[in-house]
């Protein structure tokens, strides 16, 4: 578990690596960092407009494959200037967007379960789905943010892997749950706060 302390830093390690970057400077871990963000876990770095809170960029490591600072800051500079639906983040631009960043737990296979929308649960569970070469994922606050079911979840993230919206029901097709931390600005560079849904 993340604190709310830790939270907050993350969110503002992820500002100043993306704001270093398009300053063309290099950006350091500082000193005093608690021991969890040397270990590896899973991590989303999503931008916002605000006050609409309209998607800017959101990218990450569904994996534990990095140490948690080092996932972030590429995270946060990829959701700024790599996310391939957006144009790069500019500086000036940046200081009007909030930063969120989502903590992930591994993904779990859901196995043995006759009725997937049954096990999922919106609000509490991310999801993965995949089948061959095709791969989606949505995050926990993602169907809470739209308003969908446990069904029409499921069905977006088969969109989102380019697969019908019906695959999730179908053989071959493997569905992973993973449970996130979600720490976000109230407003540009403003206060940080966890969002909870269960």
């Amino acid at each position: 578990m993340v604190t709310a302390e830790e939270g907050s830093l993350l969110v503002a390690n992820a500002r100043s690596c993306i704001e270093h970057h398009l300053r063309g400077t290099p950006y350091e871990a500082p000193p005093g960092l608690p021991e969890s963000f040397f270990e590896k876990s899973g991590v989303f770095v999503t931008l916002k407009t605000y006050p609409e809170r309209q998607l800017r960029g959101c990218i990450g490591y569904p994996e534990p494959s990095l140490p948690l600072f080092e996932a972030l800051c590429d995270a946060a500079v990829s959701a700024a200037t790599r996310d391939p639906r957006f144009y790069p983040v500019t500086l000036p631009e940046l200081e009007a967007l909030v930063v969120e960043v989502t903590v992930l737990t591994p993904p779990v296979p859901v196995s043995g379960c006759q009725d997937l929308a049954k096990a999922v649960r919106v609000g509490r569970d991310g999801l993965i789905i995949e089948k061959g070469y095709h791969k989606g994922l949505l995050l926990p606050q993602v169907p809470v943010e739209w308003g969908w079911t446990e069904e029409e979840y499921l069905s977006q993230t088969c969109v989102k892997a380019g697969l019908s919206p019906d695959a999730w029901s179908t053989d071959g097709v493997t569905v992973f749950t993973f449970t996130g931390q979600v720490f976000s600005e109230t407003r540009p560079q403003g206060e940080t706060v966890e969002h909870t849904w269960t």
